[in-house]
């Protein structure tokens, strides 16, 4: 079973053995990673069976002091392999723990759009729990769903202020529609082409966040948007070779996927010219 808690957990030793002891429990109940059904049929065996139930000892792995975003990816990732739990069980999950709060409902309300809408560069690519068309998939929806919500809380102060609906949220769904157009006029033939990485989900969540970048500085006037930010995306028209999938992993270096997107990010938004927010806070 694998458990999940923000909070950093204390270990005291017993008798100075240092892999033996006493953990602390965290203040609020752990997020169940994997292992759901193994500790739902436990606890109905413990009704039935409550003296064969104690003699039963549980493995855990326990990740804790950790982000949410470590703990979504890591749920993405297990739970997105062929021994799936049912994925009712899986939309339940999302309804009520990402879209329990208001910037996590704004978000996901983009993400729908992305998804939905006829004009959008990602319309059926986002691969969506009980989704039912065929196209070839680019990204799961909770990892899309975690880049956007990811801009979404850094600039909760101002959307909150401006209104959270359905009509609030699609100002920011037409951003980001803009920027994926434009991206995908620079990248050219190598956008959807199966021999690069440009529409991985390592490389889409990159642009995420290069689209937030520029957002601050240049998201309006709207009118002839695309054609502004292609010219300003048109340096990536050069490194299009870069992102082959031969030698990708070699050319961006890093230790896991969550490393890598934020190198990959930094050297778009390089390559553009484009601030990123996390220099700018720096330099503030």
């Amino acid at each position: 079973v694998l458990l999940f808690t923000p909070q950093k957990l204390r270990f005291q030793s017993l008798d100075g053995n240092q892999t033996v002891g006493h953990l602390q429990e965290p203040q609020e109940k752990f997020l169940v990673i994997d292992g759901q059904h193994r500790l739902a049929a436990l606890n109905f065996y413990e009704r039935t069976h409550p003296d064969e139930a104690k003699t039963i000892y549980v493995p855990c792995v326990i990740f804790d002091g950790r982000s949410d975003d470590f703990a979504t990816e890591m749920f993405v990732i297990i739970n997105s392999t062929p021994t799936r739990i049912n994925k009712s069980h899986l939309v339940d999950l999302y309804e009520r723990v990402s879209w329990a709060e208001p910037d996590r409902r704004f978000a996901a309300r983009i993400v729908e759009m992305l998804y939905s809408e006829g004009d959008s560069p990602l319309r059926y690519r986002i691969n969506r729990l009980g989704g039912r068309s065929k196209q070839e998939k680019w990204i799961l929806q909770a990892e899309l769903f975690n880049e956007i919500h990811r801009w979404i809380k850094q600039s909760w102060q101002t959307i909150a202020g401006q209104g959270t609906d359905r009509r609030s949220a699609e100002p920011y769904y037409r951003m980001v529609r803009d920027f994926l157009k434009a991206a995908s006029q620079v990248f050219a033939d190598a956008w959807g082409n199966d021999n690069f990485m440009v529409t991985k989900p390592v490389t889409l969540k990159a642009m995420i966040r290069v689209c937030a970048d520029l957002c601050v500085q240049d998201s309006y006037p709207e009118e002839a948007r695309v054609d502004r930010w292609r010219e300003k995306l048109s340096p990536w028209t050069d490194r299009t070779r870069d992102f082959r999938n031969e030698g990708f992993y070699e050319r961006f270096p890093a230790k896991g996927q969550i490393e890598r997107v934020a190198r990959v990010h930094r050297d778009l938004a390089r390559s553009a010219a484009i601030p990123t927010r996390a220099a700018e806070r720096k330099a503030a």
